[in-house]
């Protein structure tokens, strides 16, 4: 990307709350800007940072903080119920009016943030031109599924370091060992992690508010306000053309990603084969190109 590009930063009010958003490149520009959200949930704009890339092409990249998260407002003391889907949902639609961007506009969503972005694909906005989902389930118990299947096939080492942590997420040094073997080959198989990760993982560590209230406290098993979470009845409702983006090694395994391929109306798929949960990571050049074509096709 050439020193050329702009960067704006800003806020805007969503619910008595502030959402960050930055603007990398021109929103006034030929080509419709994308719009990239973040996974987690409890993680931040920096995870999906590598997307910025694609304002090289004269495409305005619009990344954001969810609410709870990173730069956004911070809301500790909110009941569970304050969590919800469809809050995140409605937080989308006021940044896309706020920025003036609701009639013309790409989609990209990584991991939750392809969950989110495809609960907004599915009510047919008519200003998005085309979706990307990066790593992204077609539904909650379908991730866990998948997870669970990878785990079983570990080593019984990592199986048994798995088990003794799942109670509850932990920093102990054995779940500092385990990252290393396991999240290092099917999370983000880059050595070492760049600091744009770091920092997002970190995030969620450091104010676990959102991920407890969405996903619950235990791993491997949801119990907040994203259980029962599915798309998979509703994907005849996506019109927009249809990008699915996963890593060959990903913990949440492409078989989680098949009711995309088999319910939206146009679609393709690209596995990026050696890649974990980050493909924009492990593999940049390629996942960009992918996804640059893919975007100049449906401007």
């Amino acid at each position: 990307m050439t020193t050329s590009v702009s960067v704006h930063e800003g806020h805007i009010d969503f619910r008595g709350h502030r959402t960050w958003y930055r603007v990398t490149g021109d929103l006034r520009g030929d080509r419709a800007p994308v719009v990239v959200v973040h996974g987690g949930p409890g993680s931040t704009h920096d995870s999906v940072l590598s997307f910025t890339d694609l304002a090289a092409d004269d495409r305005a990249v619009i990344h954001y903080d969810q609410i709870g998260n990173g730069r956004s407002s911070r809301v500790p003391d909110a009941p569970e119920e304050f969590w919800r889907v469809e809050r995140f949902r409605d937080e989308l639609v006021a940044l896309l009016a706020e920025l003036g961007v609701e009639d013309r506009y790409h989609l990209l969503g990584h991991s939750w943030g392809g969950m989110l972005s495809a609960e907004h694909a599915v009510h047919g906005p008519s200003g998005m031109r085309s979706l990307v989902l990066v790593s992204a389930p077609a539904s909650v118990d379908l991730g866990v599924a998948e997870q669970r299947r990878l785990y079983e096939r570990q080593p019984e080492a990592i199986q048994k370091a798995l088990g003794s942590h799942a109670a509850t997420r932990s920093d102990s040094p054995e779940y500092e060992l385990l990252q290393r073997e396991y999240f290092g080959k099917h999370l983000c198989r880059v050595t070492p992690w760049p600091d744009e990760l770091v920092r997002s993982l970190d995030a969620g560590t450091q104010d676990p508010t959102v991920l407890r209230a969405t996903y619950g406290p235990r791993m491997g098993e949801v119990t907040g306000t994203l259980r029962g979470w599915s798309v998979v009845d509703r994907l005849e409702g996506i019109t927009a053309p249809t990008l699915l983006l996963s890593g060959s090694y990903d913990h949440v395994a492409p078989a989680a990603m098949l009711p995309f391929h088999q319910r939206v109306r146009d679609v393709r798929w690209a596995v990026l084969p050696d890649s974990g949960h980050f493909p924009h990571i492990d593999e940049r050049e390629l996942c960009m190109r992918f996804v640059a074509e893919f975007l100049a096709s449906h401007d």
